[in-house]
């Protein structure tokens, strides 16, 4: 029969060792990259039906700032936006190459089913087909990072932050 040390320490290394929270290593992301890509995400065989024209990408940047930018920054990099690098897993740039090799129905599928276990929510139901299919042909045409400035929400928040700080130094 154990020892009440023997149970207290077994405890103490368990609560401090074994149940840390850490970054997934480059073997585990990798993994994990390719299980998203060919096994997870569906949609591998849709093709967008809309063309990605300068109106397609335009409507697609419109949607994408009013539902997206909140999480991604306007630009689809996560400019301007606070958490996104706190987030676990952390907020990927659009342009990435690990996002930009999903084909065309897997951004559609995930815009449309989110990915769990992370923050993305599914978007089924309250955006379109149309809509999701133009916000894939405007994630395929990012325009650089930071071009786009940051969205609204952060820049009030930012400046109403510059402005406490203005007033702590004149007291």
């Amino acid at each position: 029969m154990p020892t009440a040390w023997q149970l207290l320490l077994a405890g103490s290394l368990l609560l401090f060792g074994g149940c840390r929270v850490s970054k997934p290593g480059a073997v585990e992301g990798e993994m994990a990259k390719e299980v998203k890509h060919k096994i997870t995400v569906g949609g591998k065989d849709d093709r967008n039906p809309i063309p990605a024209t300068e109106e397609s990408i335009a409507d697609g940047r419109e949607h994408f700032g009013h539902h997206c930018a909140i999480c991604h920054g306007l630009d689809g990099q996560a400019t301007g936006v606070p958490f996104a690098d706190k987030m676990s897993p952390a907020v990927p740039a659009l342009s990435s190459k690990d996002v930009q090799d999903y084909k065309d129905g897997q951004l559609k599928w995930i815009i449309e089913n989110g990915i769990n276990p992370s923050g993305m929510p599914a978007w089924k139901g309250i955006l379109s087909d149309e809509e999701m299919w133009k916000v894939v042909d405007f994630l395929r045409h990012l325009p650089p990072k930071g071009s786009l400035g940051i969205p609204e929400v952060y820049r009030e928040e930012q400046q109403e932050h510059e402005h406490m700080h203005k007033d702590e130094h004149h007291d």
